[in-house]
């Protein structure tokens, strides 16, 4: 992968996913979900306009607190389409310590998913936080849902070598470039192509590399299934031809379309 460096993670990521129309982009089996592409760019764009039909401002911090690979992919993305930076919280994190973290960042949008949408309100209650949106139904949180049932606005355009992307957990921002840079360092060694199937079983943390592997995969047009911890079980069932490793690193366990070495 040899990123534009006018590209922005948005336009990378989604650039042909209209295109690939419904084929599967992300299997999420913690989440129980399966995304196609279509899906998620039209989820994406609709839910960006929506926040920033209602308020959200270039640049401006939103905390994304979830649980699955699935709901952080559909979380950063609508905050980068929107102009933002998303600052991704390891779901571990208590309501204390996130309450600081939020405050730190000056965040004033949460979003989180149902099972931890408790946590996320106790947090915003002590912090600047002003919206908490959930990705399904939670007490006191908007519905993700009714972002995308708002009227249609103009997303603002992205500075890929100069616009944040991420706000990391150990106050580390990257760039737009940044995150693309990381998505062609986990590329290099495998060289993933439509055909490759790739198995993780990274979690959602205050890191980017499960959000780089992700977008790195949809950019590719291959599949990527996000699963528990039995690898050689996800390997067999979903013909998998590279896996995520413990060292932060791709592995390629099977040749692809491209006829790549093993």
């Amino acid at each position: 992968m040899q990123p534009d460096a006018s590209a922005t993670v948005i336009s990378e990521v989604f650039h042909r996913a209209y295109e690939r129309g419904d084929r599967p982009a992300l299997v999420d089996l913690r989440g129980g979900h399966v995304y196609g592409y279509r899906r998620l760019v039209t989820d994406v764009t609709r839910a960006a306009s929506g926040l920033v039909r209602g308020g959200a401002r270039r640049d401006q911090v939103v905390a994304v607190h979830v649980s699955t690979a699935g709901a952080q992919t559909l979380a950063v993305h609508t905050v980068l389409a929107a102009g933002g930076v998303a600052a991704p919280i390891d779901p571990a994190l208590g309501a204390e310590d996130m309450a600081a973290w939020l405050l730190a960042c000056d965040a004033r949008t949460l979003i989180t998913t149902p099972d931890l949408a408790e946590t996320a309100r106790q947090a915003a209650r002590g912090s600047r936080v002003r919206q908490v949106v959930s990705l399904g139904a939670a007490l006191e949180a908007i519905d993700f849902r009714t972002l995308l049932t708002l009227e249609p606005i103009a997303l603002p355009a992205l500075d890929a070598a100069h616009q944040d992307a991420l706000l990391l957990a150990d106050g580390r921002r990257m760039s737009h470039a940044a995150l693309l840079a990381r998505m062609a360092e986990l590329d290099r060694p495998v060289r993933l192509a439509e055909s490759d199937v790739v198995l993780t079983t990274w979690r959602p943390d205050g890191g980017c590399d499960l959000l780089a592997l992700v977008g790195l995969g949809m950019s590719k047009g291959a599949l990527v299934v996000a699963a528990g911890d039995d690898l050689p079980g996800g390997i067999h069932d979903f013909a998998v031809t590279v896996v995520a490793g413990t060292d932060g690193s791709l592995q390629r366990v099977r040749g692809s379309a491209q006829g790549v070495a093993l």
